[in-house]
């Protein structure tokens, strides 16, 4: 096969053990050393799309989204398939992280995605409808896994309230990879993929609160979450929904946490009442209820207040709260 008048062959030997020695080095996080070996391997085969995809993949790593970009188009213009290459995913979230829309619609309907023709006003794709995902926060340091809402392939609204030690708040808007790395499976069956955070995208506005409560019941708890949820904002307790997972059963197809037992599985390393920092269940429910409560609100700082006055004037006799601080 002649691409732009060469013949397609087989990489080198010296292209493979600057390819696999560039990996390695990836792996270590010597980005510099492996960027100058995966330029080394495009020099001496610039038509494999495979040399324009590792450099586009490590540009990725590096979060240099220009130079991912442009090595990801040239990939992209060496393909001998029209559709569902790597490469074109790698495209979409470059274009993505540099908001040229053009580019990323392009590259989701060459990935072979169904893009809806509609966009938003600077032309961003709008209504992709990719439902609800898992995406794990700071996934080199203390990772932590949330929910979110998918707006397309590359980005998730965090629907959870992050804890405050990944620096993250309910409402923002993370890039994140493309493979799925673990899965959250529901009693009820669906599963949901859980993704790699890159970077932030878009900030969040609202702050993050801690406070304790005295909740009587489930009931109480669940009231003081429908109320910020009335306000456009959110509360989680995060007593009951958050658990600690080591990173092997983290990065596995772990039960999302329906409330069927005290533990759901063997991999809960949390106990009822003391949270853990690594992953947000979808309910809390359980056999065991504590009436004191850590919960994360999310809400601005001239409403939190009342919100929670307003839960407690409902049923005084059984709900306080006290301790409130803003903690992201």
């Amino acid at each position: 096969m002649r691409i732009f008048g060469k013949v397609r062959h087989r990489p080198s030997a010296s292209w493979r053990q600057a390819t696999d020695r560039a990996f390695t080095l990836i792996g270590d996080g010597r980005y510099e050393d492996a960027g100058a070996l995966l330029t080394r391997a495009a020099d001496l085969e610039p038509w494999l799309s495979e040399s324009w995809f590792n450099l586009a993949l490590l540009h990725k790593f590096r979060h240099d989204w220009e130079q991912a970009r442009a090595a990801g188009l040239r990939a992209v213009a060496l393909l001998d398939r029209e559709s569902g290459a790597p490469d074109w995913w790698n495209v979409g979230i470059a274009a993505t992280a540099l908001q040229d829309w053009p580019l990323a619609r392009r590259a989701w309907q060459a990935y072979g995605l169904k893009v809806p023709g509609e966009a938003a006003g600077n032309g961003e794709p709008v209504g992709m409808e990719l439902g609800s995902a898992a995406v794990r926060l700071s996934p080199e340091g203390e990772a932590e896994v949330v929910w979110g809402r998918r707006l397309d392939p590359a980005r998730m609204e965090v629907l959870s309230i992050p804890l405050p030690s990944s620096g993250r708040r309910w409402g923002e808007v993370v890039l994140h990879d493309g493979v799925p790395h673990g899965e959250r499976v529901t009693a009820a069956g669906p599963s949901y993929p859980v993704f790699d955070e890159i970077e932030l995208w878009a900030p969040s506005p609202v702050p993050t609160w801690v406070v304790l409560l005295e909740a009587a019941t489930e009931a109480d708890r669940d009231a003081l979450e429908q109320l910020a949820s009335d306000a456009g904002f959110a509360a989680e307790d995060w007593s009951s929904s958050v658990r600690l997972l080591c990173r092997t059963c983290s990065e596995s197809a772990m039960p999302s946490g329906e409330g069927d037992g005290e533990h759901l599985d063997p991999h809960d390393h949390s106990e009822p009442g003391h949270p853990g920092p690594l992953g947000h269940r979808t309910t809390g429910s359980g056999s065991l209820w504590v009436p004191e409560r850590e919960c994360g609100i999310a809400a601005p700082a001239g409403l939190v207040r009342g919100l929670l006055d307003g839960w407690v004037a409902d049923s005084p006799d059984s709900r306080e709260w006290r301790d409130l601080e803003e903690v992201c």
